[in-house]
């Protein structure tokens, strides 16, 4: 299902995410100057809109907003009312899929305590790394986002002395400055993932655009700064 924003849905089961999809043409624009003063106006604009995460709200009001729409897609909102209680909105930015992931997985584990999912997170996270490295990748390129990531990991591990509350969580969630860096770890892992198999990734690249795996990597996965 797609919306305006991505969508974070909260129920018993795992969280639902709803992203919108962006087509681009010309991967060369995205560096013209035009276009990022478009951009920022309009990244501004949804600020003012929705936050970074957004509070919780009734399915409900989602079937309001589409009552107009396709009886597919007013379907599809009954079926995510079977699992879900509410929905949380977040910013339609570029980064929603990566912002509703960040928020919906650490408030599993806060609300889950598990910590042998967490064990296996973090040792995810070191291959990760160790891939980034055999790829090329300095260490400060993305160390810091890495250890932002695993501190937040952390904190919603009952029971340590930085340890944090659900309300806290959303506080950080909407903090740009934490959910801008976890963002990025996301972007990076993402980007290594698509280098290490870029056999596997090239030919749907090349189905939509000129541009190199290196090339979409570079600017879509690692250059946070063009798309937000």
């Amino acid at each position: 299902m797609q919306n305006r924003e991505g969508v974070v849905a909260d129920g018993e089961k795992e969280s639902a995410v709803s992203i919108p999809v962006s087509e681009f043409d010309d991967w060369a624009k995205f560096a013209d100057d035009d276009i990022m003063q478009q951009q920022s106006a309009f990244h501004a604009e949804e600020a003012k809109k929705v936050p970074f995460v957004g509070d919780k709200e009734p399915l409900t009001m989602l079937a309001a907003e589409y009552e107009s729409g396709s009886p597919i897609l007013l379907e599809k909102i009954k079926l995510l009312g079977q699992q879900y209680a509410a929905i949380r909105r977040t910013r339609g930015d570029g980064n929603c899929f990566f912002r509703s992931f960040m928020f919906s997985y650490l408030e599993y584990v806060l609300e889950s305590q598990d910590h042998a999912e967490v064990d296996r997170i973090k040792g995810n996270v070191e291959e990760c790394r160790k891939t980034l490295q055999s790829l090329g990748y300095a260490d400060f390129t993305f160390e810091d986002f890495f250890a932002l990531f695993l501190e937040q990991l952390d904190s919603v591990l009952q029971g340590n002395e930085d340890s944090i509350s659900q309300d806290e969580l959303i506080i950080r969630s909407r903090d740009q400055s934490i959910s801008d860096y976890v963002v990025m770890f996301f972007r990076f892992v993402t980007s290594g993932e698509i280098r290490k198999r870029s056999e596997f990734f090239e030919p749907f690249i090349l189905g939509l655009t000129n541009a190199t795996v290196e090339q979409v990597c570079t600017v879509v996965f690692e250059g946070f700064n063009m798309l937000c």
